[in-house]
């Protein structure tokens, strides 16, 4: 499933057929949100430390320049010893990513789908890449393809969520985000890409109330603080 073949448009010829029913819908749209407060609420006790996967260690890492160098040698080397490892190839696209050479981390992960096209990190990665560069529609196709090779693996459900998020296809971004929870539950990086989709429709009390819960697994996750901020200022 491509962005390109879900078009806004249709999104809003839609809620247009449906303008009779329009306090009806927006009553349900309040009930699923609070389905989804439910759902996370049920899931505190699990996977406490869970949330740190994609969000320390690809999204929202800080390293000093001596740490990425030394990344960055130590991944380069590991290619140079196995050329042909698809592996090596994403731990050097990561590199690069980390020192913000895009371009560098994009041709890494190609050469491993070269490789090896079944390759669930290089896809995932190279979605981030895309994600980041805001090239939406590649990012999607990218955490597509992921799910597809790993439909038990959250992260690409949560990529593919952020992206649609991104490309302001709500429905399409709750739907993989709630996949992603199912997956991996109390993951405080699904609960913030949730409570982002509430901020971005302008629910600033559910998105309040979102963040809430990430920081209950997190009292530090950077994130949920920045978005209770951006909710507090724009209220």
């Amino acid at each position: 499933m491509e962005a390109q073949e879900q078009p806004l448009n249709q999104e809003k010829e839609t809620r247009s057929k449906q303008e009779p029913d329009k306090k009806k819908k927006k009553k349900n749209e309040k009930f699923k949100w609070w389905q989804t407060l439910l759902l996370l609420v049920m899931t505190l006790v699990i996977s406490v430390g869970a949330g740190y996967y994609v969000s320390s260690k690809y999204l929202w890492s800080n390293y000093d320049k001596d740490q990425l160098k030394q990344q960055l040698d130590a991944a380069q080397a590991a290619v140079d010893n196995k050329p042909n490892d698809p592996k090596s190839h994403v731990s050097l696209g990561y590199a690069y990513f980390l020192n913000d050479d895009n371009d560098n981390a994009i041709k890494e992960y190609k050469i491993a789908l070269d490789i090896d096209k079944n390759y669930f990190d290089a896809y995932f990665n190279l979605g981030l890449v895309y994600n980041k560069e805001n090239r939406l529609n590649d990012s999607v196709k990218m955490a597509q393809k992921a799910t597809e090779i790993s439909p038990k693996d959250y992260k690409g459900f949560l990529l593919k969520g952020m992206s649609y998020r991104k490309l302001k296809m709500y429905k399409e971004s709750i739907e993989s985000l709630n996949e992603a929870n199912k997956l991996m539950p109390a993951n405080t990086d699904i609960i913030y890409e949730i409570g982002r989709v509430a901020e971005d429709q302008g629910d600033k009390k559910n998105a309040e109330q979102i963040y809430k819960d990430a920081l209950n697994y997190d009292p530090m996750y950077k994130p949920a603080l920045e978005g209770l901020k951006r909710v507090a200022k724009n209220s």
